[in-house]
C-alpha cells in the first residue's frame, strides 16, 4: 500500500482553517469541497488514458482521453457525500457509486447498510473519498468489498488521516493494489477512536449537526 500525502501550501491554508472550531457548516463544506479537488488531483496522476486522434481548427493530431471502463467515484455514506461534488469536477465522466457504512461505537467495526454500484467492477480504477481515515476499519472494509467485485486499482481520498489507521490498511490490505491520499496525517487517536489534533467529526460539521 501507497501514502501519498499532499505536500502544498494551499491544502495546509484550507486544512488549517477546516480544523478551526470556529468554522461554520458553509465554510467548512466549502473549505472540503476545494481541498478534495486538490486531492483528487494528485490521486488521479495515475488515471488511465488511451490514445486518440482528433482534428484541431488547425490540423490533425494525437491526444488522450480517459480509457474505458471509466474510472469509478464511490463516496462511503454519510460524510464522503460532501467529497462528491469535488470529485466529479475533476472526473465529470466518471461512474458514480455509493456506499453506505457505519461505526458501530462500542465495537469500533465498520458495518455496512446500503451499496449502489454494479456487481463487476472488473479494470476499474476506483476512488473511494471519505473524509477521515481513523481506525482504518470502514475504509478496510469498504476496499475488500470494492476488491471482491473486481477493482484492480483503489485509491482512497481522505481530508485527514491517523497513524493507528494506515498502520491497519497496512496489515489488512497488504497485497491489495491500494493508495492513500490524504492532506495530512495527524499525532494519534485518542480513546474515543478520534484523530488528534483532528477536526472533529467531519460529517457533523459539514451537516451543521455537530454540538
Amino acid at each position: 500500500m501507497r501514502v501519498h500525502v499532499v505536500d502544498h501550501p494551499l491544502v495546509a491554508h484550507k486544512l488549517t482553517t477546516l480544523r478551526d472550531r470556529q468554522t461554520d457548516s458553509p465554510t467548512f463544506r466549502r473549505l472540503a469541497d476545494e481541498l478534495v479537488t486538490l486531492l483528487a488531483y494528485e490521486a488521479t496522476r495515475d488515471v488511465r488514458t488511451e490514445q486518440v486522434e482528433i482534428d484541431t481548427p488547425v490540423t490533425r493530431t494525437t491526444g488522450v482521453r480517459l480509457a474505458r471502463p471509466r474510472p469509478m467515484v464511490v463516496p462511503i455514506l454519510r460524510a464522503g457525500l460532501g467529497m462528491l461534488d469535488g470529485m466529479v469536477r475533476l472526473l465529470p465522466t466518471a461512474a458514480i457509486g455509493f456506499m453506505g457504512m457505519v461505526r458501530n461505537e462500542e465495537t469500533y467495526q465498520a458495518q455496512t447498510y446500503a451499496t449502489r454500484m454494479p456487481e463487476d467492477l472488473s479494470g476499474r480504477q476506483v476512488y473511494v473519498v471519505d473524509p477521515m481515515l481513523a481506525t482504518g476499519g470502514t475504509l478496510v472494509a469498504a476496499i475488500r468489498e470494492l476488491i471482491r467485485r473486481g477493482a484492480d486499482d483503489v485509491t482512497a481520498i481522505c481530508l485527514l488521516a491517523a497513524p493507528e489507521g494506515i498502520e491497519v490498511m497496512e496489515r489488512e490490505l497488504a497485497d491489495a493494489p491500494v493508495t492513500v491520499v490524504t492532506a495530512a496525517v495527524d499525532d494519534h487517536l485518542n480513546p474515543d477512536r478520534f484523530i488528534v489534533p483532528g477536526l472533529g467529526d467531519a460529517g457533523d460539521r459539514m451537516y451543521g449537526t455537530a454540538d
